[in-house]
């Protein structure tokens, strides 16, 4: 089994990985998120995204990103952390942190074949257009109910005030 932090590196250093993958004629998997404090949902997720294909890399929303994306009391859990925790995963293959509000520049120099995403995005997939006019496809994944990391902060919260 490869260590976790094995499994963490930045775009560039995926890049030369990735072209050993390529010559091995692996199907890459690309999905991304903010993955703060990690449940069953996100787990059955990736799980499925992984099944799509022979690699699963992870784009990781760094702490700046969520923070202008789900507010300043977010994330609970910082980029560090929740890189280990997502590489500790047995169907993450990498995981590759970025800094932007949208992965279009790590979708567009790793180009996956396949880009996964929750249903709940259906309306609006981003790189999309980059994926699919390499030849690639985008699956959408359906989203489990009642888990979410909103749900889980807000009961946390719940209890703690009870």
């Amino acid at each position: 089994m490869r260590p976790a932090t094995s499994k963490i590196t930045d775009c560039q250093s995926f890049l030369a990985k990735r072209e050993m993958l390529r010559q091995y004629g692996k199907t890459l998997v690309f999905t991304n998120g903010c993955f703060d404090i990690l449940h069953a949902g996100h787990v059955t997720y990736l799980q499925f995204a992984r099944e799509q294909g022979d690699a699963l890399i992870v784009g990781l929303n760094a702490d700046a990103s969520v923070r202008r994306a789900k507010g300043p009391s977010r994330p609970i859990n910082n980029q560090h952390d929740r890189a280990l925790v997502l590489a500790a995963l047995e169907c993450v293959d990498y995981v590759v942190m970025f800094e932007e509000d949208e992965p279009i520049s790590i979708i567009s120099q790793i180009i996956p074949d396949v880009l996964v995403k929750g249903a709940d995005w259906a309306h609006y997939v981003s790189g999309r257009d980059i994926v699919e006019a390499h030849g690639g496809k985008v699956v959408l994944a359906e989203m489990v109910p009642g888990k979410s990391t909103t749900g889980t902060i807000t009961k946390m919260k719940g209890i703690h005030h009870a």
